[in-house]
């Protein structure tokens, strides 16, 4: 049976730009339109030409891809013509083929956010389009606040669209644009849309999150005839983001009725590297990755309770949607004082340890987690932590170095400008085959802010631990988290460390101790020994 096509356009480096928080360099969006198109989407919207610098240069060293480039802008402006519009002008000049222009179809802010009639609002829509048509590039329409406009004057709203339909637009498309419309909703507006003589494959959706229903309203637009899906990765957008793609990819592919009656254009292999698309964005953001994403978070695939680890030994299917290295991900099994030896064989398995079935040292790993457990620690998501508490219970933790003593300052001073600023400062004293190195590291960054006692200790470690210093050149902390286990005078700090290195693995490590310096040492240390032992072997 042929597979009806479904077209994937990306708007992350627009909507994702308009992220709270979220900057792109020129450079990094270039970075994410290869990897876009790596990925198989078939249009990457790049960005507003003319409306801020970045994406002006953008699209002047753009990389070649497959995918369609596309600018975005906005339909001309009452009172010129669109020849004469200087912004629309902006837009054409940036030279893409395809060219996405966002109009009202909300009666209600064409009178309120425009000032105009909803003759000229219609004529301006009308006019637009056809200059892009009559310019040679492909011609989209964003109908702003669609649905919204259909329930309050849906002879109005289908107007609107209607103009851009007629005069040549390829592509028209649906915005939930307030991101408050609910899937039944979508479905139902988008078939009345389609019987009023807009042609399906000719029409496209595109939601918001506000709800947590953007990747369902996207769904029920597709079940309703849509052919185009608007998304970003890993949700990015205004407010609550917009439809996540890399959720909507892998339902597309996988998942029935999808998987057999659509062809998305992403290839099997490219669907394989999309939990590695997603996290490298997340790196280029400086974002730590949201670990319950669905997909491609770093716990959808985890199974914590002995139960269900038990089954998952047995057939992965019994707690697993799909296969998650179909999606580029990995199945992790953690530990913690809920685990039995069936989930502990497992974990100790994925670390290279194996555990005979019946050998006692499984209940003493387990009795040795459930007693740190109890005192504070935590190993459900601290896996290197307890690899290397098992590795000590099982003979089989080398020795590697040995830290003598360690010393953090913070001091609190004037600089020259006559500002106070603070100063972190770490000296280490280790010992590495027979031999002790001190090492002694300020936190100061390249624009002389302090990143405090941690990065100190951190970068003390690492300066000179002999012949392990050249392994660790590529170690680096993506993110650090604090949480006090018990309150008054018995506080209890937990650190938990996540890691990164070159070849992008990441894991995280714990440390407890009453003395948050302390309990940020031994996570870091935990953090050292797992990447040196994973080296070695």
């Amino acid at each position: 049976m042929t597979k009806t096509r479904l077209s994937l356009y990306d708007t992350t480096l627009r909507d994702g730009q308009q992220t709270q928080g979220v900057q792109f360099s020129t450079e990094e969006k270039c970075q994410i339109a290869t990897a876009l198109d790596a990925l198989g989407v078939d249009y990457i919207e790049g960005g507003w030409p003319g409306a801020n610098p970045t994406d002006s240069a953008f699209f002047d060293e753009a990389p070649k891809t497959t995918a369609r480039m596309t600018a975005f802008g906005m339909t001309k402006r009452a009172g010129k013509s669109a020849q004469n519009d200087e912004v629309l002008a902006a837009v054409l000049n940036a030279g893409t083929d395809s060219v996405c222009l966002v109009g009202k179809t909300h009666e209600f802010h064409v009178h309120t956010a425009l000032g105009i009639t909803l003759e000229e609002n219609t004529a301006n829509i009308a006019q637009s389009i056809a200059h892009l048509v009559a310019q040679g590039r492909e011609a989209l329409f964003d109908a702003e606040h669609f649905f919204d406009g259909y329930k309050a004057n849906s002879e109005y709203a289908l107007e609107a669209i209607r103009a851009a339909y007629d005069n040549g637009a390829r592509w028209v498309v649906l915005c939930d644009t307030n991101g408050g419309t609910l899937p039944a909703e979508i479905a139902q507006i988008t078939r009345e849309v389609i019987a009023a003589g807009i042609e399906g494959e000719r029409l496209g959706i595109h939601t918001h999150d506000d709800t947590e229903n953007a990747v369902a309203c996207t769904l029920a637009a597709v079940d309703a005839g849509a052919r185009q899906i608007q998304g970003t990765l890993n949700g990015l957008g205004e407010r609550c983001g917009n439809a996540n793609l890399t959720a909507l990819i892998p339902i597309l592919k996988l998942k029935e009725p999808y998987a057999s009656t659509y062809d998305t254009g992403v290839s099997d292999a490219a669907l394989g590297t999309l939990t590695r698309t997603s996290r490298m964005l997340d790196e280029i953001l400086n974002r730590v990755p949201h670990k319950q994403a669905g997909f491609v978070g770093s716990s959808a695939f985890a199974h914590k309770a002995g139960l269900h680890a038990s089954a998952i030994l047995k057939d992965p299917s019994t707690y697993e949607h799909i296969d998650p290295a179909v999606v580029g991900n990995a199945r992790i099994i953690p530990m913690s004082n809920q685990a039995g030896q069936s989930n502990l064989r497992r974990r100790l398995a994925d670390a290279g340890l194996e555990v005979a079935k019946d050998d006692p040292a499984l209940a003493l790993i387990l009795d040795e987690v459930k007693a740190r457990e109890a005192e504070g620690y935590s190993f459900d998501t601290a896996q290197a932590s307890f690899e290397l508490l098992a590795r000590k219970v099982l003979g089989q933790m080398p020795t590697l170095f040995e830290v003598k003593r360690y010393r953090v300052t913070v001091e609190r001073r004037k600089n020259k400008y006559d500002q106070m600023i603070s100063l972190s400062e770490a000296v280490v004293v280790v010992k590495v085959d027979g031999t002790k190195h001190l090492s002694v590291s300020e936190s100061m960054d390249d624009t002389g802010g302090d990143r405090g006692p941690v990065n100190a200790l951190s970068k003390a470690l690492v300066k000179d631990l002999g012949q392990y210093s050249g392994a660790l050149e590529d170690w680096r902390l993506v993110d650090f988290k604090v949480r006090i286990t018990q309150g008054g005078t018995e506080a209890v700090t937990r650190v938990i460390i996540d890691s990164e290195d070159g070849q992008g693995r990441r894991w995280s490590t714990v440390g407890v101790s009453a003395n948050i310096v302390d309990a940020s040492f031994e996570a870091l240390l935990d953090a050292i020994r797992w990447k040196l032992i994973r080296d070695r072997s």
